[in-house]
């Protein structure tokens, strides 16, 4: 028996352990009694799979012919079987920990579960030999799940995921569903930002996604991303798309894990697909790429991004026509890049090589998740607002509400805001804790969207800008 501190140091270990992209299971091998590490998805033998921490350690999954699990059908598959084949085949996903099995028409590309030949039957007289788990669809009654087992049948309690109409039962009268399923939106940047606004998209009832970023999670992610610690080391597409799928099983969701700077052809094509386009990523010359992209095929972005430590933030919207975010730079609004994790800002500059390890560690110091969920629902709202303009909803009245081209928020009266009024005494001045609009006018002279473009003199305009805040 392994004591509850061996266990913990295990726990530490294994999650501190760069294990070059692969992620790594801990599995009780009874017969030694040790806890082992090995690669997910891979062959466990008779080893139980660890998936839970917890106080005394770790919990290992239920046997896996407990008479409490559970069976989950998608209802729009079961609504399409009824008057369709006498025999579909489908997968069964044994989930690890969860004691639940789901079963599918169609494969699950992010699964880690035990997958098992799974059919749709109309009866009990057309079950194939090879069965593991069958599905009664008959028409006339709820569904019947049973597992085939040594000749023997055994029924399992079965839960529908339910209609696209049931899942966004109370969101009537404030969005329309009907409306927001057929659009699609385009994230670029799933990080912090990125991964919390793609959710909230989903939970609304937005039907198609695109999800671009090429990084991977990381420890140092974890306090700010939707991402678990069961997640280290995946691409941050395939964690979103879970995040999506998970809220929206109805949701179709394209994969890109690339750099855009160096995929503008894509990027191009992938804006051109998209209704809106929501910018999170965390430097600026990805924000200028994607604003000239957005300029040329007449397309609404909305950008977003905290300052260091999360101090504050900012939201624009560029709409076709209006000003992109160089005019907005170039009017000399805070031009102050968010430090959030040390090896990107090493290799962008923004903490010089001649700093100390040391040093270059104290400068790293990012927000609370707190800080930035306001900046993330702001742009949601106006995602939302764009995506279902012109149409009578409850969220039609943000229209008049919501009019100004750039957003200013404030969480703290720290270094940048340290000259805005303490909350109980602001009277007229600006304090933290409260947006404000301000009016940005298109430059003539605007190296992405005025008559002469220069994308170099583009990235030169940021340079040496000091935070320079907006008469409000």
């Amino acid at each position: 028996m392994i004591p509850k501190q061996g266990l913990s140091d295990l726990a530490a270990d294994v999650r501190d352990i760069n294990y070059g992209g692969s992620i790594k299971e801990l599995v009780f091998n009874p017969e030694t009694g040790d806890f082992e590490a090995c690669t997910r998805g891979t062959s466990h033998g008779s080893g139980e799979i660890v998936t839970e921490m917890t106080e005394g350690g770790f919990a290992a999954e239920m046997a896996a012919d407990s008479p409490s699990i559970r069976v989950i059908l998608d209802a729009q598959e079961i609504e399409t079987l009824k008057d369709g084949q006498d025999v579909v085949e489908g997968r069964a996903y044994e989930w690890e920990g969860e004691n639940v099995v789901h079963i599918r028409t169609k494969p699950l590309k992010h699964s880690f579960g035990k997958e098992r030949k799974a059919y749709f039957v109309k009866n009990d007289t057309s079950i194939p030999e090879d069965a593991k788990y069958v599905v009664i669809v008959d028409g006339s009654k709820a569904p019947v799940c049973r597992r085939l087992k040594d000749g023997n049948s055994e029924t399992l309690h079965c839960e529908l995921i339910p209609s696209r109409e049931e899942l966004y039962s109370r969101n009537k009268g404030i969005l329309e569903v009907d409306i927001l399923k057929e659009k699609r939106v385009l994230i670029v940047g799933l990080g912090s930002f990125g991964s919390q606004i793609a959710v909230e998209l989903a939970k609304a009832g937005v039907g198609s996604f695109a999800l671009m970023d090429f990084d991977r999670v990381e420890l140092h992610n974890l306090a700010r991303h939707i991402a678990t610690v069961n997640d280290i080391g995946r691409l941050k597409t395939d964690v979103v798309e879970d995040a999506v799928k998970g809220k929206n099983p109805y949701a179709s969701v394209d994969k890109f894990p690339i750099d855009l700077n160096d995929n503008i052809v894509l990027l191009t094509k992938e804006v051109r697909k998209a209704d809106i386009v929501v910018c999170a990523t965390d430097n600026n010359r990805s924000r200028f790429a994607l604003s000239k992209v957005l300029k040329d095929e007449g397309k609404t972005g909305i950008f977003g991004r905290a300052i260091t430590r999360a101090e504050g933030g900012d939201v624009f919207r560029y709409r076709p026509g209006g000003p992109c975010y160089s005019c907005l730079i170039g009017k000399g609004f805070s031009n102050e890049e968010e430090i959030s994790d040390l090896q990107s800002a090493r290799r962008e500059g923004r903490i010089p090589a001649y700093v100390s390890q040391e040093d270059a560690e104290a400068m790293v110091q990012v927000g609370l998740s707190s800080d930035i969920l306001p900046i993330c629902n702001l742009m949601v709202k106006l995602v939302l607002v764009e995506l279902s303009k012109g149409k009578d909803s409850g969220i039609s009245s943000l229209e008049e509400e919501l009019p100004y081209d750039y957003y200013i928020w404030a969480n703290r009266r720290d270094r940048h805001y340290s000259n805005w009024k303490p909350f109980s005494e602001a009277g007229q001045g600006p304090t933290i804790l409260k947006w404000y609009g301000v009016r940005i006018e298109r430059n003539p002279d605007c190296p992405l969207c005025g008559e002469t473009i220069n994308l170099d003199s583009g990235e030169g305009m940021i340079e040496g800008l000091e935070g320079i805040e907006p008469e409000l």
